[in-house]
């Protein structure tokens, strides 16, 4: 069972401390506990209640599984991102969203593909009949197409649902999750519209240690949402088992009372003779 967050982490990590009012979004007004000193602070009390929300949702969806994208391309998230998400064997982006990532799903996918002919060519042979000049360009070519999509390289499909850090810097991934109706999950801070996301979770989304102790909560409840699967998984391989034990079982029965013992076939003849 992972760790609830508690309102003192919550509070010693500075998730409450919002934006400048002038650049508040009216739409927060809910998520607002009070102004200090022209700061909004959000109340943290519903940024635990709408956390636990979206654990459950991502508990859900990792236990089907399926796959959640993680988005984050701003500096103080970058890290926090790929060493938490990559073990979990989730898909994420940390550089420049190419648009079209998701609503153009085919040539995204045609891209990658890419960085696998390359690679193939420098195991068949291929590689050492170009020229240098060729050899540079494939290179560099295969250098920037694992920069925007080596992280997604096991995303075969459209994800499950989004995560998002910053929904204003990353409106572009959110509008097109959006136009596929995937479901969206983000940290949505002072300046953001929480009506755009179908999970919004109110907090400070530019403190690392903010974004860190909410990614730790959210990796935690996929980490129990996968367990959770292998459990039933192996569970049902240990019931299919011992059924086709049984199975085997019945069927010698059956083959044990219609065939005659050969002792008892022996003593027949004998008799008849």
């Amino acid at each position: 069972m992972s760790k609830k967050v508690t309102f003192e982490s919550l509070l010693e990590a500075g998730a409450h401390f919002g934006h400048q009012k002038r650049k508040w979004n009216p739409a927060m007004a809910p998520y607002i506990f009070e102004e200090k000193k022209g700061i909004h602070i959000i109340d943290l009390n519903k940024t635990i209640a709408h956390l636990d929300q979206a654990c459950a949702a991502m508990k859900q969806i990792a236990k089907s599984g399926k796959k959640v994208l993680f988005v984050a391309t701003k500096k103080q998230a970058k890290s926090i991102i790929t060493d938490k998400v990559k073990d979990l064997n989730m898909p994420f982006v940390t550089e420049r969203w190419s648009g079209g990532m998701l609503t153009n799903f085919q040539t995204t996918r045609k891209s990658i593909r890419k960085m696998s002919v390359i690679d193939k060519m420098k195991t068949d042979g291929t590689w050492d009949t170009l020229n240098k000049r060729e050899r540079l360009f494939k290179t560099r070519q295969r250098e920037k197409l694992e920069k925007n999509f080596g992280s997604i390289v096991d995303m075969t499909r459209q994800p499950a649902a989004i995560f998002i850090v910053d929904i204003l810097k990353e409106h572009i991934a959110l509008a097109e999750a959006k136009r596929l109706a995937i479901p969206t999950f983000a940290i949505v801070d002072t300046n953001s519209n929480p009506r755009l996301v179908d999970f919004p979770i109110p907090a400070n989304d530019d403190a690392t240690k903010s974004i860190s102790i909410i990614m730790d909560a959210i990796c935690d409840a996929i980490r129990e949402g996968l367990d959770d699967r292998k459990n039933s998984k192996d569970k049902a391989d240990a019931d299919d088992e011992v059924a086709a034990k049984k199975e085997e079982a019945v069927v010698a029965e059956v083959e044990a009372a219609v065939v005659p013992a050969p002792e008892a076939a022996t003593e027949e003849t004998e008799k008849e003779d």
